[in-house]
């Protein structure tokens, strides 16, 4: 039996819509994208295999939206909502929003595919720039910690796409899930725990530390956002230099006088 008669066959079997079910399942085992609760929001989401995974992932307290110009079939889950439009057109989006509440969302998944040419360099392209859409998209709904999934297909533009997500995210993992036929140049873009921070790595600042925290480091609050500075006591005035950023805080270092 081929790869791709056991997916087709396990996705008849267990009632899935699409054999891409089974992609989604793996992402979720090797990245933890899903937890009960959450909102999650599937761009292109027709004919729904992937909106069935996720509902059953969250739960009955989560909510799942799902977003495509074609209709897709009503899915028996509670849980599951749709809207028809494009997701980059401004009156979807304001659904979007309204649908999924000022909170955002905790994931936004792709697995959006452009319709295929047989050339591979204009397939890889229009990959991309799918994939470039859903990220902008993302962007504008999860809030600090969210998650974010995209189809792509392997090429010579994705280290730039990649090198975008990844500056917005704390790490970005390439997946290939077993799902994936054998012939297919198809990969997954994984940008874990989203980045809000009014501050980058490499950032020098003059500050004053606030307060110390239970570990003993001064706390710098920059627009709201903590960082974390060894060796200093609160009502100290320093430069310091940003080392890690991470979604909700961040460490940074005393740059010495001779360094400023």
């Amino acid at each position: 039996m081929t790869g791709r008669d056991e997916y087709y066959n396990r996705a008849k079997q267990e009632g899935y819509r699409a054999r891409s079910a089974y992609k989604l399942k793996q992402l979720d085992r090797e990245a933890g994208l899903f937890g009960p609760g959450n909102t999650v929001v599937d761009l292109g989401a027709a004919p729904g295999g992937w909106l069935q995974v996720a509902s059953e992932a969250v739960g009955e307290t989560g909510t799942v939206v799902g977003v495509d110009f074609q209709r897709i079939r009503d899915i028996d889950a509670a849980n599951v909502e749709t809207i028809r439009g494009d997701m980059t057109d401004e009156e979807t989006k304001s659904e979007l929003r309204e649908r999924i509440g000022e909170e955002g969302a905790d994931v936004v998944i792709s697995d959006m595919a452009p319709n295929m040419t047989g050339e591979y360099s204009v397939d890889h392209a229009r990959s991309v720039h799918l994939a470039r859409q859903a990220f902008e998209v993302a962007l504008d709904l999860l809030p600090a910690g969210g998650d974010f999934v995209a189809k792509v297909f392997d090429g010579r533009d994705l280290e730039e796409l990649r090198s975008d997500v990844e500056a917005e995210f704390e790490y970005v993992r390439s997946i290939r899930p077993d799902a994936s036929r054998d012939s297919s140049s198809e990969l997954y873009l994984v940008g874990k725990h989203r980045v809000t921070a009014p501050v980058r790595e490499g950032d020098e600042l003059d500050v004053v530390v606030d307060d110390v925290g239970s570990e003993g480091d001064g706390v710098v609050k920059i627009d709201g956002y903590a960082l974390f500075v060894p060796e200093t006591e609160t009502g100290d005035s320093v430069r310091v230099r940003v080392t890690d950023v991470k979604s909700n805080f961040g460490f940074a270092e005393v740059v010495d006088g001779d360094e400023a």
